[in-house]
């Protein structure tokens, strides 16, 4: 292909244009001011006047004849595909996913030989998809058109002379509620129009969970608004809806938190909800809700909602059951620390004490309030300290029941030694011993009053639990005088202090054990000697600091404080039901060793058996684990680092998710964000209806030569002037 056109000389600037055009033009105004009131005709002076004017401007701008050769090229378009889980929703003819993978080869037929770019846009810049790999492309919990315009906009190549979008319309950016003129502005830095594929326009019957939103932040035993909003589309009569919210727990049916009705006005229903989340951490809250007949889509009537509830202050119940060195010891460093509030019980009187003594001794002066603070009052605390208390002398024991399904719920346990303590209390062979991290004895004496100093284990070494105390007194710890007698650590259990000459089978006995039970933890200390470390001769060189880095340690520990734990967990990317997962394990400095990792189920009563694997990871950064893919629901990983305490993490994988929360397509929005561009929007069936863009023009030659030669067209001017200067004077102007 050529063409040719007219040009100036290169080096003929813009000055010396408008310069010899303003002296043509005053030297016709000149003859036109002499020729004022002459009779007769003046016809070849004008014409040799405008002669010898074009003679020298050719003279002076040098016109040259340019001629092109080149090809044309098909237009660029650039195929933008919603690439969120939204299209997995049914359509007429399979899912919006699927009309989309089919519409592709249509839409590239169609547009014959365009050089089209097909790209997949989520929630942030479009990535190129091949159109062989477009059904394994990663898939996204938003379609933002928005970011994905503002990416193709920043590129420094060619520019598109269409983009063509396909989707459902149910776009997280632009909104639908934006106005024209900003809708116009939040589209226009492509500089090209925007056509619009509709992959449907068909609202299934479904009723479902469209949104569920919080007030605030969730924090551990205060009320928390929820509101969730509750959707009925496609026609299906939806009247009454129930709603429940339950939390899922580890290894327990998961526990109702609050209950209500939606009343359907029209197709939409809001519920405001209160419910308390008892435990602070990680906790999957459930909210569901019993659809009608007749519902299409049952999977977006369940949410998983991970919560992050932070702790307003540490709520402790401290029994104790008489008033030793050791009791007074901890009750002090715990009223000492203003993040705790402590409920504490000591010096307790029985129903055989006499109440009119008259000597100095400490007597409660009322009982101990047992059956109020183990009924009423125990899911409002964060732990349990039970420190040298008779379960049987005390009334508690008809309570252990209630104490190990709160444990197991979520609450913290620590059991203080002491002659009246573990099996010495009358705790052996009650529910509270299968929370514990030990067994306890039946037939030995419970209490052994020998001194002796304890020594760590291997894991006590490695514990986050422990560091504190360790960078304050090292592998040294003081005389404690005696140790309850316990039985062997129980499977899972982590033995951090030992008894250096007690012995339990093969083995030395356990003194300081960490254990978990449930979506509980507790904790088993064998001794009522740590006030050692506060006050003795051993705790003069510290000042006394050992003792409150132990129990920063263990009641940090016990309520999941992440400095005590011995790595972190996240989720590399949402976790969709029935594709595989990825987990991101990140250890703590200089905690090294194999890995250890169970994921398990929350929710169920009798826990199937946890899906194992070991990791030997090759440098000490982040490891990345594959869980394959899961079901729907809450699940609990927890990895062990060496011989280091687990760490858990509880997350959610949802079927439907957000993004199944409103099915309803939205061809509406498709139509006006063309109409914002000057494009067109067209059903999947109509694709042949979308214009075509022009093909573009690309020079691949260029030639220039002179349309005169200068000297003639100098010559040309000095006749034409000759000629006319000649007739002027016949003329009698000169």
């Amino acid at each position: 292909m050529s063409s040719g056109s007219l040009a100036l000389a290169e080096g003929v600037g813009q000055a010396v244009v408008i310069g010899a055009g303003a002296l043509a033009l005053v030297a016709f105004l000149l003859l036109g001011l002499e020729l004022r009131g002459r009779e007769g005709g003046h016809r070849w002076l004008w014409f040799t006047c405008a002669l010898g004017v074009i003679a020298m401007l050719g003279a002076v701008l040098r016109p040259v004849r340019v001629t092109m050769r080149g090809t044309r090229v098909g237009p660029k378009v650039i195929v933008l595909v919603d690439q969120s889980r939204r299209l997995l929703l049914p359509a007429d003819g399979g899912t919006r996913r699927e009309l989309a993978l089919r519409a592709l080869p249509a839409l590239a037929k169609h547009l014959g030989d365009a050089r089209v770019g097909v790209f997949g846009f989520g929630d942030g810049a479009p990535l190129p998809l091949a159109p062989s790999a477009f059904a394994q492309a990663p898939l996204s919990e938003d379609s933002d058109l928005v970011a994905a315009l503002d990416a193709l906009s920043r590129d420094t190549g060619e520019r598109p002379k269409a983009v063509v979008v396909v989707s459902d319309g149910c776009l997280s950016r632009p909104t639908p509620t934006l106005e024209s003129a900003e809708l116009e502005r939040a589209l226009s830095g492509v500089g090209a129009r925007i056509d619009t594929i509709s992959l449907s326009d068909r609202e299934p019957a479904d009723a479902s969970i469209r949104a569920v939103r919080t007030t605030g932040t969730a924090v551990a035993h205060q009320p928390l608004a929820l509101t969730v909003e509750i959707g009925c589309s496609g026609g299906l009569v939806c009247t009454d809806i129930p709603v429940t919210v339950r939390e899922l727990r580890h290894g327990v049916e998961p526990f109702v938190l609050a209950t209500g009705v939606a009343k359907m006005t029209g197709n939409d229903a809001t519920v405001e909800l209160s419910v308390t989340l008892e435990r602070a951490g990680s906790r999957i809250v459930e909210i569901s809700i019993e659809s009608p007949k007749g519902d299409q889509i049952p999977e977006n009537n369940v949410r998983l909602i991970p919560f992050s509830v932070a702790r307003d202050r540490l709520r402790l119940l401290h029994v104790a059951g008489r008033p030793t060195y050791d009791v007074r010891a901890l009750r002090r460093w715990l009223k000492a620390d203003e993040s705790i509030d402590l409920i504490a019980f000591f010096i307790l009187r029985t129903e055989e004490d006499n109440t009119e003594t008259s000597d100095d001794s400490e007597l409660a002066l009322i009982p101990f309030p047992v059956d109020e603070l183990f009924t009423d009052h125990l899911p409002s605390f964060d732990a349990v300290i039970l420190q040298d208390i008779d379960a049987v002398t005390y009334k508690l024991a008809r309570h252990l029941g209630a104490l190990e399904n709160y444990v197991r719920s979520g609450g913290g346990l620590i059991m203080v030694g002491g002659p009246s303590a573990f099996a010495g209390g009358g705790y052996a062979g009650s529910p509270i011993e299968r929370v514990l991290p030990v067994s306890l004895r039946r037939h030995d004496p419970p209490f052994d009053g020998g001194e002796f100093v304890p020594r760590y284990t291997e894991a006590g070494r490695a514990a986050p639990v422990l560091r504190g105390l360790i960078a304050i007194v090292g592998d040294e710890l003081p005389t404690m005088g005696g140790a309850n007698l316990l039985g062997p650590a129980r499977d899972g259990a982590l033995v951090l202090w030992e008894h250096p000459e007690q012995r339990v089978g093969a083995g030395a006995m356990p003194v300081l054990a960490l254990g978990e039970a449930g979506d509980g933890r507790s904790i088993a200390l064998g001794v009522d000697g740590t006030h050692a470390l506060a006050f003795s001769e051993f705790a003069e060189s510290s000042g006394g600091r050992a003792y409150g880095a132990l129990w920063d340690g263990l009641v940090g520990w016990l309520m999941r404080d992440p400095r005590y734990e011995a790595a972190h967990m996240e989720l590399v990317g949402p976790c969709i039901a029935g594709l595989p997962a990825k987990l991101r394990i990140v250890r703590i400095p200089d905690m090294q060793g194999e890995i250890e990792l169970e994921i398990e189920r929350l929710g169920l009563p009798v826990a199937r058996a946890p899906k194992q694997q070991k990791i030997a990871p090759a440098n000490p950064g982040p490891v990345e684990v594959e869980l394959g893919p899961l079901e729907a629901g809450g699940y609990s990983a927890r990895a062990r680092i060496g011989t280091a305490p687990p760490t858990r993490f509880d997350f959610a994988c949802e079927r439907g998710g957000q993004a199944w929360g409103d099915s309803r397509p939205d061809p509406e929005r498709l139509q006006r964000i063309a109409r914002a561009t000057g494009g067109s929007a067209v059903g999947v069936k109509d694709i042949a209806d979308l214009p075509v863009p022009p093909a573009t023009e690309v020079a691949s030659e260029r030639q220039t030569s002179p349309l005169l030669p200068i000297w003639l067209w100098t010559l040309l001017a000095a006749s034409s002037w000759g000629v006319h200067w000649y007739l002027r004077r016949r003329s009698g102007l000169v």
